[in-house]
């Protein structure tokens, strides 16, 4: 025990998570915490008859959502945007209800303005060009400062947040999580259109999205205190207000205790998005504690991410992936390697039917998948009609389940 003690502490682990890896097995699940997680989705405000997406929105619309959501929903950096945000869960059933609850609340304060929702990473025919701004003082200082990469960001993403209980361990999770981050992009993805043009692409958002700047996956940084230092150069150079404005595929949440997941596409189908959080929660777990678990990671690691993050933009769930040694897995293996990993904690966390949806989504496709069937399948009908029939696809998909 002694020796395995000083390794913890030579490995520089505070003495708080050095404590819970020393306890007996059957002791660990009354120490670790709850890993408490929440979820952001964005959706599409689009026209009840047409389907296109708004240009703008009444102020009176989101005082009724703020009404109908007590609080939780809320505008986004554009206009044609909502934005709904879960309370903390431990209970994957109770999150389900409440995102639930939360889409259709912000589907009522729509329908009153003769609106709909869509969730989506992309609406499909959206003009970036025709949509404004939301007025707010923040949004207004991005957009001074991206310019017309900010114009372009008509898109919706999801982010879950995982509470860690030793907050000072999320850089070292989220540096050892990074080979893991294009798995649930693949997952998610639900953004094959862009300004009614099909892209070739599962996951186009990323790729417009990652025209901004501190995007992507982050960097492998050793420590805490490397991360803080970097943050502390970029607001001392008045590059950064605060840790806020770094827009990573995840990142410690710079208002909450949490290690936020931004990667996945907004899901069209709520158990997607379900499944894809517990996932994340159940690797969270996981990761803080076997702290040695990717904790050798090197350059080359951080570049095949980089390359399986593209892939998953580009393949989806029919895709393969590199690995350094074995040549190329597929997203399904890859999956099921990461679903074994993690049995014990998805258990603990009780999560693991959820996290078996995973599956289904490999098996059956993604949101990006099911809108390319039908668009396949009305384009006899001529482009306009079949992007048409995908937009009623997603508005009715938003409100299943």
């Amino acid at each position: 025990m002694a020796s395995k003690l000083r390794a913890y502490l030579d490995h520089g682990l505070p003495s708080g998570l050095v404590r819970l890896l020393e306890q007996p097995p059957d002791s660990i699940s009354t120490l670790d915490g709850d890993f408490s997680f929440g979820i952001e989705e964005e959706y599409f405000l689009a026209d009840a008859e047409t389907l296109r997406a708004v240009t703008e929105t009444p102020p009176g619309l989101f005082q009724s959502i703020h009404r109908r959501t007590q609080g939780r929903g809320t505008r986004e950096f554009l206009q044609a945007q909502a934005e709904v945000n879960t309370s903390p869960h431990v209970c994957a059933k109770s999150a389900r209800a409440e995102l639930h609850g939360l889409r259709h609340a912000i589907a009522e304060a729509a329908a009153e303005y003769g609106l709909v929702i869509l969730a989506s990473g992309t609406h499909p025919t959206a003009c970036w060009e025709d949509i404004e701004m939301t007025s707010k003082q923040r949004y207004q200082d991005v957009m001074d400062e991206l310019q017309i990469v900010g114009r372009r960001d008509v898109l919706c993403g999801m982010h879950v947040h995982v509470q860690l209980p030793d907050p000072d361990q999320r850089v070292s999770v989220m540096s050892r999580i990074i080979p893991y981050l294009p798995l649930f992009l693949a997952l998610s993805t639900s953004s094959p259109f862009w300004n009614s043009h099909c892209t070739g692409m599962k996951g186009y958002r990323l790729a417009a999205y990652d025209e901004l700047p501190r995007t992507g996956l982050p960097e492998l940084f050793a420590s805490t205190a490397d991360y803080d230092a970097y943050i502390a150069a970029m607001v001392q150079s008045n590059v950064i207000p605060d840790a806020s404005y770094v827009w990573w595929t995840i990142r410690p949440s710079h208002k909450l205790p949490t290690l936020e997941l931004r990667a996945p596409d907004c899901c069209t189908r709520l158990d997607d998005a379900i499944a894809i959080a517990c996932l994340y929660r159940g690797l969270v777990r996981h990761l803080y504690l076997h702290p040695f678990h990717n904790a050798d990671l090197t350059a080359v690691d951080r570049c095949i991410a980089v390359e399986n993050k593209w892939r998953a933009q580009r393949y989806g769930v029919q895709g393969s992936f590199v690995t350094k040694n074995h040549g190329a897995i597929s997203v399904a293996s890859f999956l099921d390697q990461t679903i074994r990993l993690i049995a014990d904690d998805t258990d603990k966390l009780g999560c693991t039917h959820d996290v078996q949806h995973c599956r289904t989504i490999v098996a059956a496709g993604t949101s990006a998948d099911a809108q390319l069937d039908i668009f396949n399948s009305h384009c006899a009908e001529g482009k306009d009609s079949a992007l048409t029939a995908v937009s009623k696809w997603l508005t009715s998909t938003t409100l299943q389940g």
